[in-house]
């Protein structure tokens, strides 16, 4: 499929005059970046696809919020990342939230992300519960704080310290199962 090359600005002001071809050419444009942070937070392509979806409808429909003086890609991160947010609180009303764990080890936050490729990654955290892949997406990934992520999610601060510490350990599991040298190393700092 051929699309036009059009400078951003272009597209984005295409797009606040509810330009179609302009909504398309940035959804095309964009669609591979915002599909790499749903799939952080989905728990298969299907999901990840439905979350892209609903985050553009969200693009479109507030677009004359954007400040074309700030970075466009940072703004629509942040418009995926609280979709995907949406979702999960849409979806955790019939899921039961996992019971706090006060164990938390003071670890490596870098670890993890130093040790593994980014696919690796991203397909084990899809192996995680909502709750946890949420939570680890978020600290680790996104670099949230406990504090914030409790507010995001209208969870404790320590049931995201708890979610993470379980996820990690998940995480090891999963590693050692699969052979890797990595699940010695998984460390995720689950304090601020």
């Amino acid at each position: 499929m051929h699309v036009n090359i059009l400078p951003i600005q272009d597209i984005i002001s295409g797009c606040r005059k509810n330009n179609r071809k302009s909504q398309k050419a940035l959804y095309q444009l964009f669609y591979s970046f915002s599909m790499k942070i749903c799939l952080r937070y989905a728990k298969d392509k299907e999901e990840a696809i439905e979350i892209v979806n609903d985050g553009f409808m969200r693009v479109f429909t507030h677009i004359g919020r954007y400040d074309s003086a700030k970075s466009f890609k940072s703004w629509l991160s942040t418009i995926m990342i609280n979709t995907a947010i949406d979702y999960y609180r849409r979806r955790i009303k019939s899921i039961e939230m996992e019971e706090l764990n006060d164990k938390h080890d003071v670890e490596d936050a870098e670890s993890i992300l130093s040790r593994m490729h980014y696919e690796d990654l991203i397909s084990l955290v899809q192996k995680l519960s909502l709750a946890y892949r949420t939570v680890f997406n978020l600290f680790v990934i996104d670099g949230y704080s406990h504090e914030e992520i409790s507010k995001m999610l209208s969870i404790s601060t320590g049931a995201s310290k708890s979610n993470l510490f379980k996820a990690r350990e998940q995480l090891k599991r999963m590693l050692r199962e699969a052979g890797s040298p990595v699940s010695h190393s998984l460390n995720i700092n689950v304090n601020d």
